[in-house]
C-alpha cells in the first residue's frame, strides 16, 4: 500500500512537471479577420504585454503596465530585459537603444538587441516627470526630426489640472528637456507619424461616467510644425460637440482642435499603426491602424477589437472592424493594446490580458499591378 500511494504521488508529480513543460499554446480560432487574411499566435510568454518595438535584427520588444517588465522576444524566447519598474509600458527605439516611459522616469537600455542574455543597467534619461499613477502610463514614438515624444494624462477622470498635465510633450532624447506639443488631451497611449505627411495621429480616452454612451473616444490630427501649440479640448469639451457638465460653462467647441474621428463611448482606443508594409492588398496602404483595448464601466462591453481607418486626402472616409472574437457576449477573451507593421509587412497585435501577440498575415491571392 506504501509502495502504491508512492508510486501515485511520483505519477502525479510527473504529470505535473509534463504539463508545464508541455504547455498547450491557446487556442486562437476565436479571433476573426476579412477574407483573404490569417491571424496566428507569436507568443503568449510576454506577461502584460502593451507597447510593441521591432530592433533592425528582428528582436520584439514588448513594455508592460502591470508587470513592472520589460519584454524581448526573439528565435522563441523570452527575456525580461527591465524588471521592477513603475508601470514601462512606453518603449520606442533609436539607433539600437530602447527607451522606457515608467509614469516619471524616461530610462534608456543601450545597444540592447546585442544584449539580451545580459542587459546593461538602465540609464536615467530624466525623472522629472509626474509621478502620478491615474493615467500616468506612456507611449512613447521618435519623431521624424529625431524628437522624442511623451505623453502626460490628466491625473483624474476630470479635471483641469496645470502643465504639463494633459498633454504631448516633445523632448530632447539626449538631455530629458522637453517643451509641450499639444494641450488638451485626456489620456493618449497611442500614435503614430504618418509617414506620407509628417502629421501625428493620436487616439485619446473619453471622460467616464456621463452613461453608456458619451463622451465619444477619439482620434486626433496634429501638425508638429504648428507655431502654437494646439488645445484638444478636454476637459471642456469632449469629441466634437460634448460640452462638460462641469468644466464647459462659457465654452464652444470652436475654439479648439476637434477629432478627425469619433470612436464609440468608453471602446478605449489605444496604439495605432500606419500601414506601411507591401504584403497587404492595395487598399490598406496608408490606412491607420486602431486597438481597441475595449470598456470597463460600461452596463454592456463594447470595443474589444481592431479597427483600420482608411483615409483620404488625410481625412478619415471609413473605419471597419479588421481583428475581432476578443468580446463573445460579454465574455473578454483577450484586450489588444498596440498594433505594430512588422518587417515583412504583416501586422502585429498585442493583448496585454493574455500576454500575447499575435500575427495577422495576408495569405489571400497575390494582386499585382496592371
Amino acid at each position: 500500500m506504501l509502495r502504491s500511494s508512492a508510486s501515485r504521488l511520483a505519477i502525479l508529480a510527473a504529470l505535473l512537471i509534463l504539463g508545464v513543460c508541455a504547455r498547450a499554446e491557446p487556442d486562437v480560432g476565436h479571433l476573426r479577420v476579412p477574407a483573404g487574411f490569417a491571424v496566428e499566435l507569436v507568443t503568449d510568454e510576454l506577461a502584460n504585454a502593451r507597447q510593441l518595438q521591432l530592433g533592425a535584427d528582428g528582436t520584439l520588444f514588448a513594455g508592460t503596465r502591470s508587470d513592472g517588465r520589460v519584454w524581448a522576444w526573439r528565435d522563441g524566447r523570452a527575456h525580461a530585459i527591465a524588471e521592477g519598474l513603475t508601470m514601462p509600458s512606453g518603449i520606442a527605439l533609436r539607433d539600437g537603444d530602447l527607451y522606457i516611459g515608467a509614469v516619471d522616469t524616461i530610462y534608456r537600455l543601450d545597444d540592447i538587441e546585442a544584449r539580451l542574455e545580459d542587459p546593461p543597467a538602465p540609464v536615467v534619461v530624466t525623472a522629472e516627470l509626474p509621478s502620478d499613477g491615474h493615467h500616468g502610463w506612456k507611449h512613447l514614438e521618435f519623431a521624424p526630426d529625431g524628437t522624442l515624444w511623451v505623453p502626460v494624462g490628466a491625473p483624474c477622470n476630470i479635471c483641469e489640472p496645470d502643465a504639463p498635465y494633459m498633454s504631448l510633450l516633445r523632448m530632447d532624447a539626449d538631455s530629458g528637456a522637453w517643451t509641450i506639443a499639444a494641450r488638451g488631451i485626456r489620456n493618449t497611449v497611442g500614435f503614430d507619424f504618418d509617414p506620407a505627411t509628417g502629421a501625428l495621429w493620436f487616439t485619446d480616452n473619453g471622460r467616464d461616467w456621463l452613461g453608456d454612451d458619451t463622451p465619444p473616444c477619439e482620434l486626433n490630427r496634429l501638425d508638429p510644425q504648428a507655431t502654437a501649440v494646439p488645445h484638444f479640448g478636454y476637459p471642456h469639451v469632449h469629441g466634437r460637440d460634448v460640452i462638460d457638465p462641469e468644466f464647459g460653462a462659457g465654452r464652444s467647441p470652436a475654439e479648439f482642435v476637434l477629432p478627425e474621428h469619433e470612436f464609440g463611448a468608453h471602446t478605449a482606443p489605444l496604439g495605432v499603426a500606419f500601414y506601411d508594409g507591401a504584403s497587404f492588398p492595395p487598399a490598406y496602404a496608408g490606412a491607420l491602424f486602431v486597438a481597441q483595448h475595449g470598456s470597463w464601466n460600461r452596463s454592456s462591453k463594447v470595443g474589444y477589437q481592431v479597427v483600420v481607418a482608411f483615409l483620404e486626402d488625410g481625412e478619415v472616409r471609413r473605419v471597419e472592424p479588421f481583428l475581432t472574437g476578443f468580446l463573445d457576449g460579454e465574455r473578454v477573451r483577450g484586450r489588444p493594446v498596440d498594433v505594430l507593421v512588422d518587417h515583412d509587412g504583416s501586422l502585429l497585435v498585442s493583448d496585454d490580458q493574455q500576454g500575447a501577440v499575435y500575427r495577422v498575415r495576408w495569405v489571400g491571392e497575390t494582386i499585382t499591378a496592371r
